[in-house]
């Protein structure tokens, strides 16, 4: 789709329709970043047992809310997989990675006022539970990413209703499996939000390249399986 050059005579303060659409993408974009960290902080820092199932929803809906403008990645993770996979530019994607941490962080900073305290110690794995705990990060991460570029971004099934639900049950059922074990990040900005707030301690950092690592897997092998679908 294309757009007509900026009208020069317009006001100073008119936006064009490329900035308009870059800015409506990246506020999305960080509306749905802050609700999934603020969900995760709040809900794991009250103790709450269905906080899987809280995580997995939000992220449920805000993909829902704005899949339809940004692509709803809400993850740094997941917009290395669309880069890799050809789904978005570099220069919106590090527009993507700067609006999710700032987002992550804030909603880090809101936890910290609504909630208060963590109960326990900020999870910090080392030694063979460091390495339990970055596979188990690296597994869910590809297939966070994995799924999230099979069932949004695919030319098979376009304009499918079940993308959300494929999402949000994706992270609600990595969060049961291996929540016991990293943390159930899976997304840098849920880790450096989650460091912020003192759910994730100083070795968890090391999440981060498993994480990315996963990523960019699951975006090359989307384009492996997809030769024609670029």
């Amino acid at each position: 789709m294309t757009t007509s050059a900026p009208d020069k005579t317009a006001a100073p303060t008119a936006l064009d329709p490329p900035r308009w659409n870059t800015a409506r993408k990246l506020t999305v974009e960080g509306i749905g970043t802050f609700f999934l960290v603020f969900t995760v902080g709040s809900a794991v820092r009250s103790g709450s047992s269905l906080a899987p199932l809280a995580i997995g929803a939000v992220l449920m809906v805000m993909v829902y809310a704005g899949g339809h403008i940004s692509g709803a990645h809400y993850n740094p993770a997941v917009t290395l997989a669309a880069l890799v996979r050809g789904r978005i530019k570099p220069l919106a994607a590090v527009g993507y990675w700067i609006i999710q941490l700032v987002a992550g962080v804030v909603a880090a900073v809101v936890v910290r006022l609504v909630v208060g305290v963590a109960p326990g110690r900020a999870l910090s794995p080392t030694g063979h539970l460091l390495v339990d705990a970055l596979v188990a990060e690296l597994l869910f991460t590809f297939a966070l990413a994995y799924v999230v570029l099979n069932v949004a971004t695919s030319a098979d099934h376009p304009n499918n209703s079940f993308y959300g639900l494929a999402i949000g049950f994706t992270v609600a059922a990595g969060a049961v499996a291996v929540g016991g074990i990293s943390g159930g990040a899976f997304n840098p900005a849920v880790l450096f939000g989650g460091m912020a707030m003192g759910i994730f301690g100083t070795s968890t950092v090391f999440y981060l390249i498993v994480e990315l690592l996963g990523a960019a897997a699951a975006g090359l092998v989307f384009r492996m399986l997809n030769p024609a679908d670029a």
